[in-house]
């Protein structure tokens, strides 16, 4: 292989990998805990947790809509609200705890319950933290329940299927506050 063959393919694959990473940036969800601080003002240093409306608060800025936005996004929004009070701040947040990303697990499974998910999960990997599902669930008539604004979406996981390497379509990947039904 040549020198430029080499060259050109690693020039794509960082390009192709940083689109990747960019498209699945975490969006904050609900009861995530937030540091927020200004650099040089200490009177500017708060912990905010997202509210379940959405809504953090800061001094000067006041209310920001952080729900499904980047921490870039609010560092951005924060940054242009104090500009009207700073010269030049330079606003740093960052996630202490991915609280609001949770899935809910109910039914025939060993450990019922709410779990956050603190990396992308799929619904096998799910009721794998439930401990897995009891003897008597119908393996295959276990439901996802995905809320989208005021509908909700049925999802259904065909788990019998799926351990037998077919149906994995069904496997799906989780978002958060998604609830898992295994009758």
């Amino acid at each position: 292989m040549s020198k430029r063959f080499i060259f050109f393919f690693l020039i794509l694959t960082s390009l192709f990998s940083s689109s990747v990473f960019a498209d699945q940036r975490y969006l904050l969800n609900s009861g995530d805990i937030l540091d927020i601080s200004v650099w040089n003002e200490e009177a500017l240093q708060k912990q905010a947790v997202v509210l379940p409306d959405g809504i953090i608060t800061f001094p000067l800025a006041g209310e920001i809509v952080a729900k499904d936005k980047t921490v870039a996004d609010v560092e951005e929004e924060l940054t242009k609200k104090l500009s009207e009070y700073l010269a030049d701040p330079v606003v740093t947040v960052s996630v202490t705890s991915v609280e609001g990303n949770r899935v809910h697990i109910l039914g025939k499974v060993l450990n019922p319950g709410s779990f956050v998910m603190n990396q992308p999960l799929d619904a096998m990997q799910a009721l794998s933290l439930a401990g897995g599902l009891s003897p008597y669930a119908e393996e295959n008539n276990i439901i996802v329940l995905r809320r989208a604004g005021t509908t909700q979406q049925v999802l259904p996981v065909k788990f019998a299927e799926i351990k037998k390497g077919k149906a994995l379509n069904t496997n799906i990947t989780l978002e958060s506050g998604d609830v898992i039904i295994v009758p």
